[in-house]
């Protein structure tokens, strides 16, 4: 069994607790136990009103070599520096695959990264480190993911795409097949990536169109 302390008490780390009592209660024995939770505030742990213990706060903590992190923090930026701080100090990430999500036996998952449920990631993938592939998303074929990105729920990666590292996927986005995008991009809900993305940059649409169409109604009680 695995001792855990999650790094942060937001949404992200509520969602994570709640895979860990899902494979624990669905388990002939607990493979998972959650000593506790770190945070720089505590709005976020009383709000959850976790059943574990806070352990204090991230930047005061003193890692333990005898305990497995999990990283519960959503936003890219504090994350890596999150990673980069504690990796110094020789904490050991592990990652979480929801027992829900479908992986091909012949896909490759790096170190500290979080599958969510319903997850399905096809032959010849390969993933990087520290990366979360919410819920309901979709890896397709020989896809290729590097480290520390946030995929949000519902994402659809077409067979020989490529992401970099350090990327923000809205919920509901696609890349088509062979698509490749590079490192810090962050990828708006919805979109539907036809083209490469480079670095650095943020794609979204800057206009939403509705188009309404009426049917023409012609008064037939009066005579011309």
């Amino acid at each position: 069994m695995k001792n855990l302390i999650i790094v942060g008490c937001g949404a992200h780390a509520a969602e994570i607790v709640d895979y860990i009592e899902y494979i624990n209660q669905n388990s002939p024995a607990d493979k998972f136990r959650i000593k506790g939770l770190i945070d720089n505030v505590k709005t976020h742990y009383d709000h959850y009103d976790y059943a574990y213990e806070f352990l204090g706060t991230i930047d005061d903590h003193n890692v333990d070599p005898n305990i497995y992190y999990v990283m519960g923090i959503g936003n890219l930026d504090i994350r890596t520096k999150v990673f980069e701080e504690f990796k110094l100090k020789d904490a050991i990430f592990t990652g979480i695959v929801h027992p829900t999500a479908l992986i091909s036996k012949t896909a490759k998952i790096g170190e500290g990264t979080v599958i969510s449920h319903n997850v399905s990631i096809g032959p010849k993938v390969v993933i990087g480190n520290y990366n979360v592939i919410n819920s309901r998303c979709t890896i397709g074929h020989d896809a290729k993911i590097g480290d520390n990105n946030f995929i949000s729920p519902q994402v659809v990666l077409g067979g020989n795409s490529e992401i970099g590292n350090n990327n923000l996927l809205g919920t509901n986005s696609c890349l088509i097949p062979e698509i490749k995008v590079g490192n810090n991009n962050k990828i708006m809900a919805g979109m539907s990536l036809t083209q490469n993305v480079q670095d650095h940059e943020t794609v979204f649409y800057r206009y939403k169109e509705k188009l309404v169409v009426r049917k023409e109604f012609v008064d037939k009680s009066t005579n011309d």
